[in-house]
């Protein structure tokens, strides 16, 4: 199994995630795109010791885009959306 700071890029904040977030207990990362959903429920179970209850994954598509006359693409990655066990939380979003 790879490292799971390695699965786990990084933490997703925006307007929308924070206000799942509070109602829903939902958290959103950015992911290895090779990761399943188990790998990533072990990696946030062992990096923020918390205990996942679901896990659902997002193949999000990279965006065309220009600069003048050359056209290019923006990558594509993985989104994933954890769902905690009630009454827990992840003290990275809450100091934000």
């Amino acid at each position: 199994m790879k490292d799971p700071r390695s699965i786990i890029r990084r933490a997703l904040i925006t307007e929308k995630g924070s206000k799942i977030r509070e109602t829903e207990n939902r958290y959103y990362f950015d992911v290895d795109p090779e990761a399943n959903k188990l790998e990533i429920r072990t990696a946030i179970q062992t990096i923020f010791k918390v205990d996942v209850v679901e896990v659902r994954t997002v193949n999000v598509m990279g965006k065309p885009k220009r600069q003048g006359r050359w056209e290019g693409r923006r990558s594509s990655w993985k989104k994933a959306i954890v769902k905690l066990k009630e009454g827990q939380t992840i003290e990275l979003f809450d100091t934000i």
